[in-house]
């Protein structure tokens, strides 16, 4: 663990990635596998969706919300009020970090209503991780709010998503991250592909949003805090090849939004009946969950980002930028070669409105400034 991580664990709001237990990300896992289908088509997605919500409401200074959104399109054979989960730890302001993984279950060799589907890794193992996270983070001072949602009708074509993403566009929620992670608890498929040591995060990019920085400061913050054994391989497309997820319809209103997968997913035990817990690798899930817990305690804990962000253009040695300041706030700045998708290099500069950052040349490389732990604003 770097200075920096070790900083912002003792900061105040930073939660202990040691706490993350396993038996309890097995616990949730096993649970909600055993009801006979969480499929949004389904009874069973209520009864898992209420379960979920008592167990939020188990946790201390938690507020839980058993959201209804009108469910159709063309997965639905007639539209129904759905439900799922949203639960809030408030923070010190209303600027929202959001984490979300999806609830209902899906067996594509059975009826949708009446046929067993358990759903251990698709996506018991996301729920897992925000019950998890959840237990760890309530009760200690945020300035952001944090929120979790566990969503439904996601195998129907992300409706539940859908939903709230549409209110949080219309409530005006001051949403500066959304964290999705759908299928994070299997480290190996059956054709002998192993990889425990990382996860992928999907990103896109675009105009309205910071989706693919986001990705990149994720990739630097975890790296920083879980040190060099475990990693994060940044994919830059929105989702896997034709395929998409529960944070996509938050960048599409126009929010900051990335998703978590395991590297290799393994598409014999998915949409079937062999989504089972002994396919699973619980230590491997446990990390995922604390590169979660990493990605808040940075995220949760920033101040405003900076504006107008510039580079002094002067020929030398080193790089000079300039940005507009908030009063108070803390600093970094980050630079990559131009050659390198991954941020190399941070220094924290203090509450000030420009730096200087020494030996780093402004023809080979580019840069960032960021509110310390928020999304690096790039300058131009």
């Amino acid at each position: 663990m770097t200075i920096w991580a070790c900083a912002l664990l003792m900061a105040s709001g930073a939660a202990d990635l040691a706490q993350v237990s396993e038996a309890n990300l097995r616990a949730t896992v096993e649970k909600l596998a055993s009801f006979h289908t969480r499929n949004t088509l389904s009874e069973g997605h209520r009864e898992a969706a209420a379960w979920v919500s008592e167990k939020f409401r188990e946790i201390p200074g938690v507020e839980v919300e058993l959201m209804t959104y009108r469910a159709e399109g063309r997965r639905i054979p007639e539209p129904f009020d759905a439900v799922q989960v949203v639960a809030t730890v408030k923070g010190t302001s209303d600027r929202t970090i959001l984490l979300g993984a999806h609830l209902d279950s899906l067996n594509l060799q059975v009826d949708a209503k009446t046929g067993r589907a358990p759903g251990a890794n698709d996506d018991a193992s996301g729920v897992a991780m925000l019950l998890e996270v959840c237990r760890l983070v309530a009760g200690k001072p945020w300035s952001q709010t944090i929120k979790f949602a566990a969503f439904t009708g996601e195998e129907q074509g992300l409706l539940g998503s859908t939903a709230l993403a549409k209110r949080a566009k219309a409530e005006g929620w001051k949403l500066d991250a959304m964290l999705n992670s759908d299928m994070i608890g299997v480290s190996k498929n059956f054709n002998g592909q192993s990889e425990p040591n990382r996860v992928r995060i999907f990103s896109e990019d675009g105009e309205g949003h910071q989706s693919r920085e986001l990705a990149r400061w994720l990739e630097f913050a975890i790296r920083e805090a879980m040190g060099p054994d475990f990693g994060v391989k940044l994919v830059y497309r929105r989702d896997r090849f034709g395929r998409g997820g529960d944070h996509t319809p938050f960048v599409l209103e126009g929010f900051s939004a990335v998703r978590f997968c395991e590297v290799f997913e393994e598409t014999q035990a998915q949409h079937n009946a062999n989504d089972l817990v002994e396919h699973m690798d619980f230590a491997y899930l446990a990390k995922n969950t604390r590169a979660n817990l990493a990605s808040l305690n940075a995220l949760a804990t920033a101040a405003e980002p900076p504006q107008n962000v510039r580079l002094v253009a002067r020929q030398g040695y080193h790089t000079t930028l300039r940005w507009q300041a908030t009063d108070g706030v803390r600093y970094a700045v980050l630079w990559r070669d131009t050659a390198s998708p991954v941020w190399q290099g941070r220094q924290e500069v203090g509450a000030v409105a420009t730096a200087t950052i020494q030996n780093v040349n402004i023809d080979d490389h580019l840069f960032a400034v960021q509110a310390i732990g928020g999304i690096p604003v790039v300058a131009r």
